[in-house]
């Protein structure tokens, strides 16, 4: 890990709120700086998606002396994930807590990464085994923060608080949060509505109640998951949408949070 400049972690509280997608688009993003060296970690052990959105499915890891090799989108991003250790997209992983530990430290530690600018760790949704196991190793390593996606209905934010509350405790910096779905504008009259209605506010009245950034909001935009049906970028394939223009707003904060941000080495006590 002392070869990576810059250690993020997506996290959410709830499933199916677009975290995987996100991450992969986070990658994708920073990539396209052909200079920019991007590696993409898959760490839900259960529902590893990343292949499938990534154009990845088929592939296997491949092993050197100096560790695994990721698997590569481009020249300059690569991916690693457990789904490329299973013999079929279909096949469940039934795995207890230190089986899980054990493969992440796996991908940490063994996983030949080379030279990166940026690792993204793609987590599960909740606050279980794998988080804690990626925040302990990665502790010492200076971890730079979190981004927390969300859906702007309350019971999403009700699951994104216990998260921030989780990164509070064990002492992960919050690069913000990012509010997935946040509304649909129709393709042909062009006027929008809230699929997902934010009763509460959304992520935006929870950002400032708790004073943590928010980072931005993508509307919904059918095209985002036939992008990731096919394992193509969204932003290469709809660059002059508007969802494509909030990723590259949110990705630009990101960035700029890691060029300011000066992570400091933290040691998780218990766990």
């Amino acid at each position: 890990m002392k070869t990576v400049k810059h250690k993020i972690l997506v996290l959410s509280g709830k499933g199916g709120v677009g975290k995987s997608t996100f991450s992969a688009h986070l990658a994708h993003g920073l990539a396209e700086d052909e200079n920019t060296q991007v590696a993409l970690l898959d760490i839900d052990i259960c529902g590893p998606s990343i292949p499938k959105i990534m154009g990845l499915e088929g592939e296997q890891v491949h092993q050197s002396g100096s560790g695994w090799s990721p698997v590569f989108v481009e020249d300059n991003l690569g991916v690693m994930s457990v789904g490329f250790l299973l013999s079929s997209p279909d096949d469940a992983v039934i795995w207890r807590g230190p089986k899980k530990n054990g493969m992440i430290k796996q991908f940490l530690r063994d996983v030949d990464w080379g030279e990166l600018d940026y690792l993204i760790v793609d987590t599960p949704p909740g606050t279980s085994d794998e988080h804690l196991s990626v925040v302990q190793y990665l502790s010492a390593a200076r971890l730079d923060g979190a981004v927390i996606i969300t859906t702007p209905q309350e019971v999403s934010l009700q699951d994104v608080r216990k998260e921030i509350s989780f990164c509070h405790k064990v002492k992960v910096p919050i690069i913000g949060v990012v509010e997935n779905m946040s509304v649909f504008v129709c393709p042909k009259c062009k006027k929008e509505s809230q699929i997902f209605p934010p009763t509460t506010g959304g992520a935006e009245v929870m950002c400032q109640d708790l004073k943590i950034p928010l980072l931005g909001k993508v509307p919904l935009d059918p095209h985002i998951g036939k992008s990731c049906d096919k394992g193509q970028s969204f932003l290469m394939d709809a660059p002059a949408s508007a969802a494509a223009l909030a990723y590259r707003s949110i990705i630009q904060k990101i960035q700029e949070f890691c060029g300011h941000h000066q992570p400091k080495e933290e040691h998780l006590v218990g766990s």
